[in-house]
């Protein structure tokens, strides 16, 4: 889903084991880092949230209001179709992409502390200016510097023996601040024009990031690149809990000199031997978000409405599918180590496929073409329930994965393009969807779960077909994994192979094949 970004693994860390292992420190430092993914969970959950609130709309989108209110006969798929409500959704997205390329340059230079300084800055402004709103066009410069914030806020290191439940962790707080924002408009489900304290209730929590970059330390690498080797050997020891660091730290000082000499990342991911690398930093994110399920969490309240739910029921229902959501995270956070990538993501697929086509069956048997209805509460509760059969299957597989696949395949003479590619696609496409889906239901109808459900069918074939497992694979012999396989072979010459063994790489091969 949206969000994610900034994991990657320790350059030069391969498949090596240093002395020391995890430190509440490091604990620490991941939870107040992986704030960037609870505020911005957050972020994503309070628009539908919102956006499904009489007070709100009459305030600010008083035709949608109008829509809403009218018999039950009128076209229920069209009574939310507005450019400006999904505008003011999507433009955090459009906003986050273009911060994260230039957050990229900026934590290459000063560090990651200043980033997550700026981003919690950022986030703070655009809670004043969403709060004090007075009109549609204050809502969406409020959100564009929510957005802002989140691309500088995602700026974040895991250590790269923890990186495989890094991301799952890090995808987690974000459906933790998703079920927790759903239950923020239900506890009074009103949007008072007058009152504009009550305003920043909806929209605060967000400066305490910036407090807490405070003592957000940079990382030893980060250090190295600019210089600052005394401070490097000093919070590796604190990280490690251990003064034995020093072949970690030279191995540290060492990436940091071939990172250095690495002049034209963006031209080196255009050469034929990464096609692979470009392909899936592109196919990934893009497939990620055309899973649908940015279409369930943004409109969530929304879409339940649409569904016959009343004010309170649909809120309700939001909070169940963010609760299965946040508990198929942790399924994901023990299973991707063990199960592998592969499997998960086929799962995954196949759940999704089923859980659409039933969910968009049962709202066409009802509404049909015309959306005139009205769905009992039983017939509706079976809607809720194989949405969550969805979810869970997002939650689990695409959702995590999405962002830990394209972290760990990535060279070093290619990390910076292709971790950037990956950001930008999720962010582009996820303002797109975002901005498209309410028109979409409208004009679509029930034909709008379908749509994603052969997206699902299309990505479930790609991942058989052309991604090979990735699981407990140095990144130094990564390209060992594209060399071996059926179609990327092709890409990949041999003399482009300089680790492992090209014969038993070969031999493997025919031997996966025999079996």
């Amino acid at each position: 889903m949206a969000g994610g970004g900034g994991f990657t693994n320790a350059p030069g860390a391969g498949g090596k084991q240093y002395p020391g292992g995890m430190t509440w420190y490091v604990a620490m430092t991941c939870i107040v880092a992986a704030t960037g993914g609870l505020i911005f969970g957050y972020d994503i959950g309070i628009s539908g949230g919102v956006t499904s609130m009489d007070s709100f709309l009459i305030k600010f989108f008083p035709d949608v209001y109008r829509k809403e209110k009218a018999d039950q006969s009128t076209n229920q798929y069209c009574k939310f179709d507005s450019v400006a409500l999904t505008l003011f959704t999507s433009s955090l997205y459009l906003a986050a992409l273009l911060a994260s390329l230039v957050a990229s340059t900026v934590t290459r230079s000063f560090g990651r502390k200043p980033s997550m300084l700026f981003g919690g800055l950022t986030f703070l402004a655009g809670a004043a200016i969403n709060g004090a709103a007075k009109d549609v066009a204050m809502l969406i410069v409020g959100r564009m510097l929510l957005g802002v914030g989140v691309g500088f806020a995602n700026q974040m290191n895991v250590p790269s023996t923890i990186v495989g439940a890094g991301l799952p962790i890090r995808n987690g707080t974000c459906q933790i601040s998703r079920l927790a924002q759903h239950r923020i408009p239900d506890d009074d489900n009103h949007w008072h024009p007058s009152c504009q304290p009550h305003q920043l209730r909806y929209f605060q929590d967000r400066g305490w990031l910036g407090m807490a970059s405070l003592v957000l330390p940079d990382t030893p690498n980060s250090l190295i690149e600019r210089g600052h080797e005394d401070k490097a050997r000093a919070m590796l020891r604190k990280i490690r809990g251990t003064n034995q660091i020093d072949e970690e730290f030279n191995d540290l000082v060492v990436a940091s000199e071939e990172s250095r000499a690495v002049k034209h990342p963006w031209r080196n991911i255009m050469q034929r031997k990464y096609r692979p690398q470009l392909m899936m930093s592109v196919l990934i994110p893009f497939f990620q978000q055309f899973t649908g399920i940015n279409v369930v969490m943004f409109y969530a309240p929304v879409l339940f409405k649409t569904v016959g739910f009343g004010d309170e029921a649909s809120l309700m229902s939001a909070v169940i599918t963010g609760t299965v959501n946040m508990f198929a995270t942790l399924v994901s956070i023990f299973a991707v180590d063990r199960v592998g990538r592969r499997k998960l993501f086929l799962e995954g697929g196949l759940q999704m496929i089923i859980g659409q086509t039933i969910v968009g069956t049962l709202i066409a048997i009802k509404f049909g073409t015309t959306g005139e209805a009205v769905i009992p509460k039983t017939y509706a509760v079976f809607v809720v329930m194989f949405i969550c059969v969805y979810v869970v299957a997002f939650a689990w597989s695409w959702g995590p994965l999405g962002w830990l696949v394209p972290s760990e395949i990535f060279p070093l003479e290619i990390r910076s393009a292709g971790q950037s590619i990956n950001v930008s696609v999720n962010m582009f496409f996820t303002f797109i969807v975002a901005q498209a889906f309410l028109a979409m239901l409208c004009k679509m109808k029930f034909g709008l779960f379908y749509f994603f459900a052969g997206w699902c069918v299309i990505m479930t074939v790609f991942i058989y077909y052309f991604l090979p497992e990735t699981k407990n694979v140095p990144i130094e012999e990564m390209v060992l994994v594209w060399k071996n396989h059926w179609f990327w072979c092709r890409f990949i010459e041999d003399s482009d192979v300089h680790v492992g063994s090209l014969e038993t790489g070969k031999a493997k091969k025919n031997s996966d094949n025999n079996a």
